[in-house]
C-alpha cells in the first residue's frame, strides 16, 4: 500500500507555500515573461484580458475532475491527491501551456469533514500556481456539497467518533461538518491567489457563481479581440444541476454587449454536459466525424434545459463547448454548427479506472482557428481535431 501520508501536516504545508509564493505572483501577473514568449496582462477594460504570446498560439490545459480530499480520511484518499498532482505536473511540463481552466469537481467536498475546503482548493491549484502559469475555475456537482458521514464511522450505539484535524482548537469552532460555499471557495482562490482569473459571476445569478467571460486579445493590439472565453456554473453540490434561464439571458446580453456583430468567436465551459450531448453521443464505438478515445458510459447531462443550447447554437460565432464529469468519455463530436467536446478525466479521485490525461484546446489568430488534442500522464498524445 505504500507509505502512509497526513493529510493533517501535508495541507498546512501547502497552504503556507502559496502564502509565501503570493508575493512573487503578484510581481510575475504585472509582465509574466511566459515561458513560451508570450505575456499574460492585467485587464484593461471591464473584461480580463489574455493576451496572445508573440507569434504563437494561445495554449490552454484543461483540468477535469480532479477530486482533491476525497476519502480523506484514509491512506487511498491522500495518495490520489499526490497522484492527481503529478498527472497535472506532467502535463505542464509536457506541454507548456499559457493558461489553465479547472473545468469543476475540483474537490470531494462531500468527503471533507473541515468547514475550510478551500485548503484542498488550494492544494489542487499548487501544480499551476507554483509554475507561474495563469489560471480560471468553474464549479462542479461536486465542490460545494454538504459532508456525507461514511457508515463505517457508526460505532454499535450508532454514534461515530469525531474525525478532525489533531491541531483544532475548538471542536466548536473548528471542527465543521458543513463544508465550504461556492461563493467562499471562489473568494478564497481569488484573494490568495494574483494569477487567478476566476470571478464571482454577476450577483443576481448567484447561488450560481461561476459566470464570467475573458478576453482574449491580440498580442500586437491589446484591445483587438481574438476570442471570447465564456465560463458557467452548471450547478450541482448546493442546489440543482441546471444552467438557468437567467444565466442563458446573461450569456445572450453579455455576449451582444461584447461581440454585437459575432465577429469574434466564442468558446464556452462548464462541468455538466447538457442535454444536447445525449443526441450527439457516439453509439459503442467512435466513429467519424466524432473523435476520441474513449466512450465507457452514457451522458449524464444536467437536470433540465433552460434555453442556454437554443441561444448558443443561433450565435455563428460560438465555435466549441467544452465539459467535464463523464470521466470515461473523451469524445468530440459535432453539434448543428459547433462542436460538443469532453475533456478528460485528470485526477485520480473519482470512479473509474481509464488513464489520466487532460485536454488541450489551442487558439491561433490570422486566421483564427481552434485546435485540440488529449495528453495523457504517460506523455502520448491523441485525438487531435481542428474545431474551427
Amino acid at each position: 500500500m505504500g507509505t502512509k501520508l497526513s493529510r493533517v501536516t501535508f495541507l498546512p504545508l501547502a497552504f503556507i507555500l502559496s502564502l509565501t509564493l503570493l508575493s512573487r505572483l503578484v510581481y510575475a501577473v504585472g509582465s509574466l515573461e511566459h515561458h513560451r514568449n508570450g505575456t499574460i496582462r492585467l485587464p484593461v477594460t471591464a473584461e480580463r484580458q489574455l493576451q496572445m504570446p508573440a507569434g504563437a498560439p494561445l495554449r490552454i490545459a484543461l483540468f477535469a475532475d480532479l477530486h482533491f480530499g476525497e476519502n480523506a480520511w484514509t491512506q487511498w484518499g491522500p495518495l490520489q491527491d499526490v497522484n492527481s498532482i503529478k498527472v497535472m505536473n506532467k502535463v505542464l511540463e509536457d506541454e507548456t501551456p499559457d493558461f489553465v481552466i479547472y473545468l469543476g469537481d475540483v474537490i470531494t467536498a462531500n468527503n471533507i469533514m473541515i468547514q475550510n475546503a478551500s485548503l484542498y482548493w488550494d492544494q489542487a491549484l499548487s501544480p499551476t500556481r507554483n509554475k507561474g502559469i495563469p489560471w480560471a475555475s468553474v464549479f462542479g456537482n461536486h465542490d460545494d456539497a454538504y459532508f456525507e458521514w461514511p457508515l463505517e464511522w457508526f460505532s454499535a450505539p450508532g454514534i461515530p467518533q469525531i474525525h478532525c484535524p489533531p491541531t483544532t482548537s475548538s471542536v466548536e469552532e473548528e471542527c465543521s461538518f458543513k463544508g465550504t460555499g461556492r461563493l467562499e471557495l471562489m473568494q478564497n482562490e481569488i484573494k490568495h491567489n494574483a494569477l487567478s482569473f476566476s470571478r464571482n459571476g454577476p450577483r443576481d445569478l448567484w447561488p450560481s457563481v461561476s459566470n464570467y467571460v475573458l478576453q482574449v486579445s491580440s498580442h500586437d493590439d491589446p484591445q483587438s479581440p481574438v476570442a471570447f472565453l465564456f465560463f458557467f456554473d452548471s450547478g450541482g453540490g448546493s442546489y440543482p444541476e441546471v444552467i438557468s434561464n437567467r444565466q442563458a439571458e446573461w450569456f445572450r446580453r453579455k455576449a451582444e454587449e461584447i461581440n454585437p456583430d459575432s465577429r469574434v468567436p466564442e468558446i464556452v465551459f462548464w462541468h455538466i454536459p447538457s442535454k444536447a450531448y445525449n443526441k450527439v453521443a457516439p453509439k459503442f464505438g467512435i466513429h467519424k466525424p466524432c473523435v476520441g478515445s474513449i466512450n465507457k458510459e452514457r451522458v449524464a447531462a444536467q437536470e433540465d434545459e433552460f434555453g442556454i443550447m437554443d441561444i448558443l447554437v443561433k450565435r455563428t460565432s460560438v465555435k466549441a463547448i467544452f465539459v467535464g464529469h463523464n470521466h470515461g468519455l473523451d469524445w468530440c463530436c459535432p453539434y448543428k454548427k459547433l462542436w460538443l467536446c469532453y475533456a478528460r478525466h485528470t485526477g485520480y479521485g473519482g470512479y473509474g479506472n481509464w488513464p489520466r490525461g487532460a485536454r488541450i484546446v489551442e487558439i491561433s489568430s490570422n486566421p483564427f482557428s481552434l485546435r485540440s488534442w488529449i495528453r495523457m500522464e504517460d506523455g502520448h498524445t491523441h485525438s487531435e481535431i481542428i474545431l474551427s
